[in-house]
């Protein structure tokens, strides 16, 4: 039983399923201020957040994190309580194991070796902490971020833990994200009497031309950071469930993954354009999770595949793939911004799991890159 394993344990044994934190973070500021850390706990609605720093100089190297985590699902398909993290052969069970409590886990211990040799590093170490990921993500990070800047107080480099592994720990290093761009788009026609519908205007036979349309344009081929935009509907209802009866509406929702190639005013624009040149009635609300992001060189990117081959031995690969994670708020500060987790494999998966060794090998990781950047 290593400490990283330790206390990842104790924090997959706490259930702060989103917003909740159940003592995760307390738990966490216990271990940083027994290592030198000034702790400023930062809770906004009913979120906590915490800010903990080591030092007053520059450059400031900050762990990014969450200790929230989805839902469990059916907890009587899992082979063990979710809750109740479980060894079985050489693998860690539980809700949290891979997003992302073991990585926060392997960020302290790292962080207490990594001072026990250099209790004088140069510049600052801090954590930036919150179980608002999985969830609205309104009151987490970004609020964070928003008071940071406000004392004009920057993050240089920051490490986010989320799981970027593929198939080995260290594979995949992300070091952007892909833009997010929400929609909920509602068609209204006339209700009628199905036999009679030249009396009506059915929404879905309005609105599929223009569907189409925008599933087969090609928005941009991408570039050498990110694969092409794209568009996907998720969800489409309509009807009154009888069979004789033509909907008066129908609602929809898509998502855009983008590139840096397009804005979100970009996407917006030509959406409604098509919309309109179909003579549509319809409204549509757009949501913007978040902006596109990319570190593509310097010290951190530079640090993290050194360290990575200097403890695994493997080189990495450099990737922009996956869903979006709180680098969005942190990068647009001018911060570089890079994520080394574990494998994503089973992340918010039934039996989410992780292997026992990669816990120690990730946060022998991070301390080699406490090594490169501020010894």
């Amino acid at each position: 039983m290593t400490p990283t394993l330790e206390l990842a344990i104790d924090l997959i044994n706490r259930v702060s399923v989103t917003p909740e934190d159940a003592g995760c973070q307390a738990l966490m500021c216990s271990r940083l201020e027994k290592i030198g850390f000034n702790i400023e706990h930062l809770p906004f609605e009913d979120v906590k957040n915490f800010w903990a720093r080591r030092g007053t100089a520059g450059p400031v190297l900050a762990f990014a994190g969450h200790t929230d985590v989805v839902p469990t699902g059916p907890v009587d398909k899992w082979q063990s309580d979710p809750f109740k993290a479980e060894i079985r052969g050489d693998t860690l069970y539980g809700r949290g194991t891979a997003d992302m409590k073991g990585s926060l886990a392997a960020m302290v211990t790292a962080c207490e070796r990594f001072i026990e040799a250099h209790p004088d590093h140069k510049g600052s170490i801090a954590f930036l902490i919150t179980s608002d990921e999985e969830g609205p993500s309104i009151n987490g990070t970004v609020k964070v971020i928003e008071h940071l800047q406000n004392r004009g107080e920057k993050i240089d480099w920051c490490l986010v833990g989320e799981p970027s592994s593929v198939t080995t720990l260290g594979d995949t290093v992300k070091n952007g994200r892909r833009g997010s761009l929400n929609a909920k788009l509602v068609i209204n026609g006339i209700q009628g009497h199905i036999a009679y519908p030249h009396l009506a205007n059915n929404p879905i036979h309005s609105a599929l031309p223009a569907l189409n349309k925008l599933a087969q344009i090609e928005w941009d081929k991408g570039n050498e950071f990110f694969p092409p935009t794209s568009f996907q509907i998720s969800n489409i209802q309509s009807g009154t469930g009888a069979t004789n009866v033509i909907p008066g509406k129908m609602e929809l929702l898509f998502n855009f993954r983008y590139s840096t190639e397009v804005t979100a005013e970009q996407l917006q624009q030509k959406v409604e354009s098509i919309l309109q040149q179909d003579k549509l009635d319809y409204v549509c609300d757009w949501t913007l999770s978040g902006k596109p992001f990319l570190t593509p060189e310097g010290e951190l990117l530079e640090a993290t595949c050194a360290a990575i081959t200097e403890i695994t031995g493997i080189n990495t690969d450099i990737s922009t793939a996956g869903g979006t994670s709180d680098g969005r708020f942190i990068a647009p500060t001018g911060t570089q911004v890079v994520e080394l987790g574990p494998l994503n494999e089973t992340i918010h998966k039934i039996d989410e799991c992780v292997k026992v060794e990669d816990l120690d090998t990730l946060s022998k990781i991070y301390q080699s890159m406490l090594e490169k950047l501020l010894a």
